[in-house]
């Protein structure tokens, strides 16, 4: 039986999410991009931006549920989860160290892909902790405090990335400074509050060899919810990570703004502010109209915000737009969330949670390849930028599949069931 955790003890288990938020919203929509633009050039920099980070992301869905299935069968005195978050962190500093010194493109490949797999090697034991640790009548809110600490980091991000970086990527030694403060400090307070925790775990069995197969395969008879929730998560956050990954070049080359760098922090912070209210309103509606009604409230409204994306000329519009489509955002992922959670095995939380990123970090990966794309359909007619236009017509389709696939599928599900 599960302890009630007081708020302080959920916000602390939770924090590190706010250290691996940071990381990676700093680094995909403002440093990376930026950095790029003094190695490759300026007509193709939206396909070197998206195979770099698709090779990344790609690493990361093999990554993440392997580690957290190890994790799975991890007897440390630590708990199951501690030995791997600490690993992968200390992995992360010694990487951003290389990157922060590194002037070449290759050196910044090489520190990309690996800080992928390092940072990885602690995300995927990381989405065990709630199922771990928290009773089911907490999940909710700790869910609600777990997607509070992703958006904290986003707003973090926006506000001190996009100011101390330049257009050109100078002064990115600040920023990666900064990250591994917060990494480190965020992964300790979640490493002691998880820690000597393994008692409640100490039951379970798994097999000791794991096989790779197996590793991303779920019974679909056994687990129908839990795999449609996979597939419908990767379709709607496909559409929605397009538009972040390549949000800073559109803003530069259609809305013509004079520190695009700048501007998409200041972006990132409003949509992430919005990201704010609508998750704390989600928590507390899941417990009053459940997850579903969230999650179609959630596709409609980036479906719509995206299709207004494609009239938009000019930044305050589109702030106020991309505002609307963060709190689509925070709906979705907190309800999406707490059902994941509910859905997940005891036994085997870390593989089951770890696959939640075939979803998030497989949708990432396709997602950067609509780059080349871009800079294809953005050559068909000077001036007119087609490639962005396109790419916010795709948010919409992909929100709007993934509606009908949800709902199509629960209807099967529930005339099955009963």
């Amino acid at each position: 039986m599960k302890q009630h955790l007081s708020v302080t003890k959920l916000i602390s288990l939770n924090s590190y999410w706010f250290g691996l938020s940071f990381l990676w919203n700093s680094l995909h929509p403002i440093i990376l991009p930026a950095i790029l633009l003094s190695y490759v050039p300026a007509a193709n920099k939206n396909t070197y931006l998206g195979l770099l980070s698709f090779l990344g992301l790609i690493l990361a869905m093999v990554v993440q549920p392997l580690s957290g299935s190890i994790s799975d069968r991890s007897t440390s005195r630590w708990g199951r989860r501690v030995p791997f978050i600490a690993i992968g962190t200390l992995s992360d500093m010694v990487i951003i160290l290389f990157v922060t010194f590194t002037h070449t493109l290759l050196g910044i490949f090489m520190g990309y892909i690996a800080l992928q797999i390092s940072s990885n090697i602690a995300h995927g034991p990381m989405q065990a902790i709630i199922p771990d640790m928290v009773s089911e009548k907490q999940q909710g809110l700790a869910s609600g405090i777990k997607n509070f600490m992703d958006v904290a980091g986003v707003i973090a991000a926006s506000l001190l990335a996009g100011s101390l970086i330049t257009p050109t990527g100078t002064g990115s030694d600040r920023i990666f400074v900064v990250i591994m403060v917060i990494l480190g400090i965020t992964a300790l307070i979640t490493i002691l509050a998880a820690a000597n925790r393994n008692d409640e775990n100490k039951a379970l069995k798994l097999p000791s060899n794991i096989k790779i197969k197996e590793l991303f395969k779920i019974d679909k008879q056994a687990h129908p919810v839990f795999v449609n929730l996979i597939q419908t998560r990767f379709i709607f956050l496909l559409g929605v990570y397009g538009i972040q990954t390549f949000a800073q070049y559109y803003i530069g080359d259609v809305l013509q703004v004079e520190n695009a760098v700048k501007t998409t922090g200041s972006v990132m912070a409003v949509i992430a502010g919005a990201l704010v209210v609508s998750v704390l309103i989600a928590g507390w509606l899941i417990e009053r109209t459940g997850p579903r009604k969230l999650m179609n409230t959630a596709m409609m409204l980036t479906a719509l915000g995206s299709m207004v994306l494609f009239f938009i000329q000019e930044i305050g519009t589109f702030t106020i737009v991309a505002g609307f489509i963060g709190a689509g955002m925070g709906l979705y992922l907190t309800s999406n969330w707490t059902v994941a959670v509910k859905l997940a095995p005891t036994e085997q939380a870390g593989k089951f949670m770890g696959l939640t990123n075939l979803a998030t970090a497989g949708a990432s990966a396709v997602g950067k390849l609509e780059g080349p794309f871009i800079d294809l359909a953005n050559r068909w007619e000077a001036g007119a930028f087609w490639g962005y236009r396109l790419m916010f017509l795709f948010s919409v389709l992909c929100s709007l599949v993934s509606f009908y696939l949800y709902n199509h599928s629960l209807k099967k599900h529930d005339h099955s069931s009963g």
